[in-house]
């Protein structure tokens, strides 16, 4: 069947592979319909490695999927063939002390898509477990279905700033995830969002969004908007969603009295902790790796209207143009959110 290898870094092909798929008695056999490009796909393409996961052999990239059911396991009672669905694209061990204590993100034996050494789904069929596969709604298109996997990190943020209604909160960085990330929050309770960045065409976008202040690092300072759109009290919740080390230098100001801090963003060197800043306000800091136990609903708030994800699809490519779009993404195009590439069924 056909797929999208990275060989090596700085080089892709789409071409056929040989692959053996058994469907155990809890799998569903699947052909993706639609992958989104992730920056990480990305940073194995360019980079070939991130931290300890490095690329050391061929692998399909592509983690981010919608797609069909083409064969349900014999003691799956939930999915049938032709069902439209939506892949979390990460499988721990269930019987692990991190899975069960509903942390299952954090399991280091997950085997996470296109994390190698583990393929990706950017190929023709896949087999994956039904316990995180979810249905996929009618009024969702393959395109947002593909496109809750960054949601579903969005969604874990906003459930551990634990926002309360009315709350204000800050983003820092106008990414894919920081976007999706403001919109969690608003769909959350927050009153308002302030977005940082300093690309103006970006913020452009974050402003399409109901509830969401841009502010243009180029021309503004973001402590002083913050300071000023909350009366002088700070941010209830933070969110650093960039991984820029210069994010760090007011990072730990933004907040007020008992706000919480919520890392996303994951800078590429260590980054500076100001103790004093965080006791003096006594800041709670969380951190999120991935997401866990938020899938569904962020399908229910999608669904529900309550968070519109057509204004962050930005172009679709074929998988004959795979090499053009991760080269695309790779650009970095300010007016970019998502790029997708819809699988060939040949």
């Amino acid at each position: 069947m056909k797929a999208v290898i990275l060989e090596e870094a700085h080089r892709i092909s789409v071409r056929d592979v040989e692959r053996d798929l058994i469907v155990g008695p809890h799998d569903l056999r699947i052909a993706p319909h639609t992958v989104g490009i992730c920056g990480s796909d990305v940073h194995y393409y360019t980079h070939g490695h991130i931290g300890r996961y490095v690329v050391e052999r061929p692998m399909i990239l592509g983690h981010e999927a919608s797609g069909t059911v083409l064969e349900v396991g014999s003691a799956v009672q939930d999915f049938a063939v032709g069902d439209r669905v939506a892949m979390e694209p990460g499988i721990p061990d269930l019987a692990s002390r991190a899975s069960r204590r509903g942390m299952y993100n954090v399991d280091p034996a997950v085997r996470f898509w296109a994390t190698p050494p583990v393929d990706g789904c950017l190929v023709e069929e896949v087999v994956h477990p039904a316990a995180f596969t979810y249905h996929l709604p009618d009024s969702l298109t393959f395109g947002e279905g593909a496109l809750l996997e960054p949601l579903a990190v969005g969604m874990h943020a906003a459930t551990k700033a634990r926002i309360h209604p009315g709350d204000a909160a800050v983003v820092s960085g106008c990414g894919t995830v920081g976007l999706l990330t403001a919109a969690c929050a608003l769909a959350g309770g927050a009153s308002t969002v302030l977005v940082s960045d300093v690309s103006a065409v970006k913020l452009k976008i974050a402003s399409a969004i109901p509830g969401v202040i841009p502010v243009d690092l180029s021309t503004q300072d973001l402590l002083d908007e913050v300071t000023r759109h909350t009366d002088g009290w700070g941010a209830d919740v933070v969110f650093e969603a960039s991984g820029a080390p210069q994010a760090y230098e007011t990072l730990w100001k933004l907040g007020a009295p008992g706000n919480r801090t919520v890392l996303i963003g994951i800078p590429i060197n260590a980054v500076s902790l100001d103790v004093t800043e965080l006791q003096a306000r006594e800041t709670t800091i969380e951190t999120v790796f991935r997401y866990a136990n938020v899938y569904q609903r962020a399908i229910d708030l999608v669904a529900a209207g309550k968070i519109d994800l057509t204004p962050f699809l930005t172009q679709t490519f074929p998988m004959d143009r795979a090499v053009e779009a991760f080269d695309r993404v790779a650009e970095g195009r300010p007016e970019d959110v998502k790029i997708q590439i819809t699988v060939d069924h040949s």
